[in-house]
């Protein structure tokens, strides 16, 4: 969410206590020029953990490379000099901290891909999904081998999948919540070694509330699974309808020799799934593990 002068003023009003915590933010980071990380105010007055935490998850604080930023170092300032009046547009906290809720175009995504599933065990779905398809993969099917037409499907599912994942999941978010969690773990650890019950007592409380945290950081994870699944399980049926009801010429297609496994029939099985499962499994998670470190993509906290 952008914050603006008005939604900055808005927050604090409605959480008076965080006047104290953006003051001391401003002031740590030179008004705002310098990113910081929380060993930088913890030892402040006016700060703790829950409210790192808070604006955090609030998007305030944003995640930069050097480590968190103030969104808008600008607008924090008008609202703490108290220039604003709240206007009547401005965002509630709620807004504030439900940005990965699913919206009813995600409910519908996830209920029609759920619905094709039944493709898998109802044979009128599977052939009509799998003929609709057909008009989409036939021709690649004309010129290439089975085996490399499967290639390139696992190609086009691992490139939109991992795009869906960097275009709806708020990474800075992600990342923000697993950085307080390593920062609570660290703490934690270091309490232990110096036998502070106390300190204890007080990461623990801290672990309760980062709970909804992680509640967060998966619904913004989960949130793509309904479109990836929209377009993935078609195709995923279109090889199925191909192989195990009789539309692939298996005296020309009869399988493929795979690394570590041999030769296979397509429908031949493979550990406790058939050949084609199997080698469509490791071209994807081969193609989305290069595309996602090709794009910089992944999640974990430096």
């Amino acid at each position: 969410m952008a914050w603006t002068a008005d939604k900055v003023a808005s927050f604090i009003e409605d959480n008076p206590e965080m006047a104290e915590a953006l003051t001391v933010l401003m002031d740590a980071s030179d008004d705002g020029d310098r990113a910081l990380e929380w060993k930088d105010v913890k030892d402040t007055n006016g700060m703790d953990s829950g409210r790192w935490g808070r604006l955090i998850q609030t998007d305030l604080l944003v995640d930069s490379d050097d480590g968190f930023k103030i969104a808008d170092p600008e607008a924090v300032q008008k609202a703490l000099d108290g220039d604003l009046t709240v206007s009547s547009s401005s965002v509630d906290l709620d807004e504030a901290s439900s940005g990965s809720s699913w919206r009813t175009e995600d409910k519908v995504a996830g209920v029609v891909a759920l619905a094709m599933m039944a493709g898998y065990y109802y044979t009128p779905i599977r052939n009509v999904v799998g003929s609709t398809i057909d008009v989409v993969f036939q021709p690649l099917n004309n010129v290439l081998p089975f085996y490399a037409v499967i290639l390139a499907i696992a190609l086009l599912t691992g490139l939109y999948s991992t795009l869906l994942q960097a275009n709806m999941v708020d990474q800075s978010k992600v990342k923000g919540i697993q950085k307080k969690m390593q920062d609570i773990n660290e703490r934690e650890k270091a309490a232990k070694e110096r036998g502070d019950d106390d300190a204890l007592d007080k990461i623990q409380e801290e672990k309760m509330d980062a709970i909804g945290d992680q509640g967060e950081m998966m619904k913004e994870n989960f949130r793509p699974m309904a479109w990836i699944m929209l377009l993935t399980i078609p195709a995923f049926l279109w090889m199925y309808w191909m192989i195990r009801d009789g539309h692939l010429n298996t005296a020309i297609e009869g399988g493929m020799i795979m690394p570590i496994f041999g030769e296979h029939g397509w429908q031949e099985g493979v550990g406790p799934m058939p050949a084609w499962i199997i080698w469509y499994f490791l071209c994807s998670m081969g193609f989305t593990q290069l595309i996602r470190k090709t794009l910089d993509l992944d999640a974990t906290p430096t």
